[in-house]
């Protein structure tokens, strides 16, 4: 299944959700003016949207996702390593770690992962 594309605003939308769903629409409404600044026409506009992208749904007032937090960050991730690295994962790497120093702990976890 491909994860329908959650847009920079629309992400920052979806942490609220993912940490409180399900959740009550009037409530989420309340939730996003308080963190996002949202009015309440902007909120029921991206709940519509995400719906209509298959990312969130809204039944009976109730807001939920389809889409997780992890999906949506693979996703991105997946998108991002095809467009700037030609999905070079050792590219990524080195792009990364020459702008941050790696702790002797980030890099055993990280070998970690690569031997699994």
């Amino acid at each position: 299944m491909e994860i329908p594309k959650i847009f920079e605003s629309e992400y920052r939308f979806c942490m609220i959700l993912w940490e409180n769903e399900p959740i009550n629409s009037t409530e989420l409404v309340k939730k996003a003016k308080e963190q996002l600044g949202w009015s309440k026409a902007t909120t029921y506009t991206v709940i519509r949207r995400l719906s209509e992208r298959g990312v969130v749904k809204n039944e009976n007032a109730i807001v939920s996702s389809l889409v997780s937090k992890q999906q949506a960050q693979v996703a991105e991730i997946d998108e991002l390593m095809e467009k700037r690295f030609g999905n070079s994962l050792p590219q990524f790497i080195a792009a990364f770690t020459k702008q941050q120093k790696l702790t002797d702990e980030q890099i055993n976890e990280i070998m970690k992962i690569i031997e699994k």
